[in-house]
């Protein structure tokens, strides 16, 4: 499905046991996110961006983004002719944001929703 550009939740038990290795201990992940390669992680503790590279997406990026350090954030919902939800997340420090693009697979609202659980704390 992501090949086709259809992004789609992630069962947090199978994120868990895949990225156990960037976990600290005891944390959880509450969520998870695949987008096209991509993968998004909202543990109990912080934000994790997966971001594969490349051409056979071997190599791969991790962003930690402990949630103190979120200052503020955007969602801009699909329209009737852009069909694609982006997420926008600003971190201390940093002027430009993180974006990330959601398409149809995924309820922007509800990542809307977990963020803001984490973030509000």
């Amino acid at each position: 499905m992501a090949l086709f550009g259809n992004a789609h939740t992630v069962d947090p038990a199978k994120a868990q046991h895949e990225y156990g290795r960037l976990l600290g201990m005891d944390e959880q992940v509450y969520a998870a996110y695949l987008l096209i390669r991509d993968t998004i992680l909202f543990t109990d503790r912080r934000l994790i961006l997966i971001d594969k590279q490349g051409i056979t997406g071997k190599k791969t990026e991790y962003h930690s983004v402990p949630y103190r350090s979120i200052t503020h954030f955007s969602v801009e919902t699909a329209g009737h002719f852009d069909l694609d939800a982006e997420l926008k997340i600003w971190i201390s420090g940093t002027p430009a944001p993180i974006e990330k693009t959601f398409t149809k697979g995924v309820d922007i609202y509800e990542v809307q929703a977990i963020l803001t659980q984490f973030v509000a704390r």
